[in-house]
């Protein structure tokens, strides 16, 4: 059987016109001989980026190709680690190692690469940035590829690719105006890798109601069509939809009680104009919702980020 079709059939519905593209596209890629070879998978919110990365991973033993997943936050490796049903890392994680093992200052280094045969899966890679380091002498970009793209002993290739995937809407790494990893031209002009592209639009997800993805919608078409003489802001679409509500200040401890108590608090999230008004948002529904004055306690979650 062809080996697109496999990936088609890995599905769990029936794929779109796009993820068949991806499917043969994807094929060849992983068929190709060629060495340093990058496939760039980007697509909206709701096209089945994940659905199609899953569907990959389930067939790569057919292309006698092992898997190593990874993210750039451990939110997002969990998240991919999810609907892929395997491990995954952050990218620090799997790419650094300490200087030295007794050393106080926290100095990294590249770490070898002992993998072959093997195709690594950078989800979320918008946060992948190309801006130079001065401590490492280097970019989080270039890291990345160096690692994946280490020859054997003899200099021999390895047979380890890249897979990354994401969205051009999502917020790009901080100070670059786009995200370099998504941009295959980029990728082959500045690393001389041999990409393969493929960009989803089609909005596939089932919750085709959700308010949430209506509004990532629009938001993408203003960005698509942005006219530099009227920069007039969005404005959100709540009407009709169960899954997004405008709040008023009056009504939020309110409102944030009844999404705490029906959905969760990891499944209820609050959208603010700036980072100084999440930090006083933030600092309040602790106070008077949660009833945590000290600065850490018992059931806090934390980010630990090394």
């Amino acid at each position: 059987m062809d080996k697109a079709n496999l990936i088609a059939q890995s599905y769990p519905f029936e794929p779109t016109e796009e993820q068949l593209v991806f499917c043969t596209k994807a094929s060849a890629f992983l068929k190709h001989s060629s060495t340093k070879k990058c496939f760039v998978l980007r697509g909206y919110a709701g096209t089945g980026k994940t659905t199609s990365v899953a569907a990959l991973v389930k067939v790569l033993p057919y292309f006698n190709l092992k898997v190593v997943l990874l993210a750039p936050t451990g939110r997002a490796a969990k998240v991919i680690s999810n609907y892929t049903g395997k491990k995954a890392l952050t990218v620090h994680k799997k790419i650094y190692r300490k200087k030295s093992a007794v050393a106080t200052e926290m100095a990294f280094q590249l770490a070898p690469n002992l993998a072959e045969n093997t195709l690594f899966i950078v989800d979320e890679a918008s946060m992948i940035a190309d801006e130079w380091n001065p401590q490492s002498g280097s970019s989080f970009l270039k890291d990345l590829i160096e690692f994946v793209y280490q020859t054997g002993p003899t200099g021999n290739d390895k047979n380890c690719s890249l897979l990354f995937v994401g969205d051009t809407a999502q917020l790009p790494p901080v100070g670059s105006i786009d995200s370099p990893a998504l941009n295959e031209k980029y990728l082959a002009d500045n690393f001389g890798l041999n990409t393969a592209a493929v960009e989803l639009k089609e909005v596939v997800r089932q919750e085709k109601k959700s308010g949430i993805l209506a509004n990532a919608t629009m938001l993408r078409k203003l960005i698509n069509t942005y006219d530099q003489e009227n920069k007039s802001l969005p404005k959100f679409m709540t009407k009709s939809y169960k899954d997004i509500f405008s709040m008023t200040g009056i009504k939020l401890v309110e409102g944030l009680e009844y999404a705490y108590g029906k959905f969760g608090i990891e499944n209820s999230l609050m959208v603010c104009r700036s980072n100084k008004s999440a930090n006083v948002y933030n600092n309040q529904i602790r106070a008077r919702l949660l009833y945590r004055d000290e600065e850490l306690s018992g059931g806090d979650q934390i980010m630990v980020v090394r």
